[in-house]
């Protein structure tokens, strides 16, 4: 075989034989394109060029890799990983919803308001990216998340439209109730979910602010959406809403039914929950708090295993290179040294400093080969022999000011990615002036391992920042839209919980490989990508969010009608219940449809939230939350929480913690 690798920092050309093949490293000058619209062009050509040489030699390949072409198959594997998660979502979704409301039209409703969120959110992130950098990351971001708030909150509104035209209203009156009832809660829940992504706009890294731009668009389009068009549409509707009904085996479902109903079976859990919410604390948060300590563990950086997509053909073209090992090519460590003008790279001094550095690098066990402009000449003592490389190879590694040279650092291929960012911290610390014996000498590293190191310090440096950001934002959100900070405190407590649940699945499953079979693993990762805490914990918290805002809404709803505490609690579960788990195991199926993918990062953050929804939406919000409620009594609404209500006379107003 004959690897081609394509390295932009190398102009002119250099050939490495070995067994297995050939490496030829070629110098990419995009003009006025961008690098990576070469990509397809290169590829063409060497299809050309193996279709010539076919008959001369049968078991002639060319492949393809470096950075840019290896950027541009992971771009290309996102695109298919979204459009294949769409295609395994959609119809599990739309099943789901006809279980929920047993009605195609309304059915169909928000599955439309989730894919029209999508197309919106993609259509300005596309403006956008004439503008700024966006992340690879972001399509499926944007899909994940359209998909997942989009229904959900569509639902939300759906459901309670439904419920008031069950109550007699007419239907633009049930309209109108659907867009202030449903809807404020709507805001409060998307409140939260925009204040993490905002959070992440704080970050001075492009990637992860392109992230929170295309999170907040998604969220805003959903919610204005689900808050002026939708209730709209419904009062056009209006009883037809109904329409097209579905049998559904073992559930005669009425007209008036929906997930906001009242389930008796709801009443009897919310009865049990009530009747004995110390035991069901016991019993439902040990679990979780064992689940939650495991996520002090996690281990943020580049996975052991070979984390690249197999099929693209850049990474075969490297797989082809660690055979030849020569994958070091691609890999290496950029060492610019910068010297002082009375010592320039080309001078009697600046050769020696030069060639010093080289021999420094050169005798460490994790350097196969050093590239300079020394090691071109072989090591000559004088600078006079640089004159016999090529120009256009001495181009690239000297500074067009000539006050800096290139020193190309190969890795082993015995070493690993995390191992290549510990040498990167070591040579930036590294003193330079002692090495070359060069006052003012000045070092600076690049390449993959490099962006891999800062990339990892950002994120270390950021993350205590965020998360801070992200509780005290949603603190301050829910103290508005509730008034109450009991209720604002423990909605944050038990988020707080179901984040450290959700990270501590993903350190059993995805970082030590309890079952990562099942995702298509051969094993532990060893490490978790240092983007997933930090995105997951932005948009876990958000979204686990949703279902404490349902739940708390209703239940301050029924106090403010004048149940007493228990009585709302009950009630409150009961309406919400249905609504919860739908719109759970919605977002579940999609965000599961996501981990099937072969993009490592996207699969730990499918399975992130998939595991935090899953969580909340059935032992927090179904066992915790309610049990807390009861236990709190009156204190889930001060202060100002029960303002206007009207209780019951039998209830005793005093607290009853």
């Amino acid at each position: 075989g004959l690897g081609c690798g394509l390295e932009s920092g190398l102009a002119g050309s250099s050939v490495h034989r070995d067994n297995g093949g050939a490496l030829i490293i070629v110098g990419l000058d995009p003009h006025d394109k961008a690098v990576e619209a070469l990509v397809p062009i290169l590829r063409a050509k060497a299809d050309w060029m193996e279709d010539q040489l076919r008959s001369q030699y049968p078991k002639i390949n060319l492949e393809i890799t470096g950075e840019t072409p290896l950027t541009f198959d992971l771009r290309k594997v996102s695109a298919d990983d979204v459009r294949h998660a769409e295609e395994r979502a959609m119809p599990i979704t739309l099943l789901l919803l006809l279980l929920a409301f047993g009605s195609i039209v309304a059915a169909v409703l928000p599955l439309g308001i989730g894919v029209l969120s999508i197309s919106m959110a993609l259509g300005a992130a596309a403006l956008l990216a004439h503008y700024l950098h966006l992340s690879i990351l972001v399509q499926n971001l944007a899909t994940m998340l359209g998909l997942g708030l989009g229904i959900d909150y569509a639902l939300l509104i759906v459901s309670r439209f439904r419920e008031a035209l069950a109550e007699g209203y007419e239907p633009g009156q049930a309209a109108d109730i659907a867009a202030v009832q449903a809807g404020k809660t709507l805001l409060i829940s998307a409140t939260t979910v925009a204040i993490g992504f905002s959070a992440l706009l704080a970050v001075p890294i492009s990637e992860l602010r392109s992230i929170g731009i295309a999170g907040l668009l998604v969220t805003v389009l959903s919610v204005m959406l689900c808050t002026f068009i939708l209730p709209w549409v419904l009062g056009l509707l209006g009883h037809r809403i109904n329409a097209a009904r579905v049998r559904i085996p073992d559930r005669q479902l009425k007209t008036s039914e929906s997930p906001c109903a009242a389930s008796e079976r709801w009443v009897r859990w919310g009865s049990i929950i009530t009747r004995r919410p110390w035991a069901a604390l016991l019993v439902a948060g040990a679990p979780l708090l064992l689940l939650a300590f495991q996520a002090r563990r996690i281990s943020p950086g580049i996975p052991d295993r070979d984390s690249l997509p197999a099929a693209a053909e850049s990474v075969r073209a490297l797989h082809t290179l660690q055979g030849m090992g020569r994958s070091g090519i691609v890999q290496s460590l950029r060492v610019i040294l910068e010297l002082p003008p009375q010592s320039a790279p080309l001078s009697p001094a600046g050769w020696l400093a030069v060639s010093r550095a080289t021999e420094h690098f050169q005798r460490d066990p994790r350097a196969e080969e050093v590239l300079s402009l020394p090691t071109l000449t072989g090591m000559s003592d004088t600078v006079d022999a640089v004159n016999d490389v090529p120009e256009p190879i001495r181009k690239s590694f000297l500074r067009t000011d000539g006050q800096a040279t290139l020193i190309e650092l190969l890795p082993t291929p015995t070493v690993t990615p995390n191992e290549q960012i510990r040498w990167v911290r070591e040579l930036r610390s590294s003193d330079i002036a002692a090495i070359t014996g060069v006052p003012g000498a000045v070092l600076r590293v690049g390449g993959i391992a490099a962006l891999d190191t800062d990339y990892d310090s950002v994120v270390r440096e950021w993350l205590p920042s965020v998360v801070l950001g992200v509780v005290l934002g949603s603190l301050l959100a829910l103290l508005i839209g509730l008034r109450s900070l009991f209720a604002a405190v423990k909605a944050i407590l038990l988020n707080l919980l179901s984040v450290g649940a959700s990270f501590g699945a993903l350190v059993l499953v995805f970082q030590e490989g309890h079952g990562s079979k099942l995702f298509g693993l051969d094993g532990p990762t060893g490490n978790v990508y240092p983007i997933v805490p930090i995105l997951s914990f932005a948009i876990v918290f958000g979204l686990s969010m949703d279902y404490e805002v349902f739940l708390v809404a209703r239940v301050l709803e029924e106090r403010r009608r004048g149940l007493c505490e228990n009585s709302a609690v009950i009630e409150g579960l009961a309406r919400t219940a249905g609504l919860i788990t739908s719109a759970a195991a919605i977002m579940i199926a999609v965000f599961t449809a996501f981990t099937l993918g072969g993009f490592l990062v996207v699969q730990m953050l499918g399975f992130t939230l998939a595991m935090a929804v899953l969580i909340d939406a059935t032992v927090v919000r179904m066992i915790v939350g309610p049990a807390l409620l009861k236990l709190a009594g009156d204190w889930n609404w001060w202060p100002f929480g029960l303002s206007g209500a009207q209780l019951t006379p039998e209830e005793d107003p005093a607290p009853n913690i």
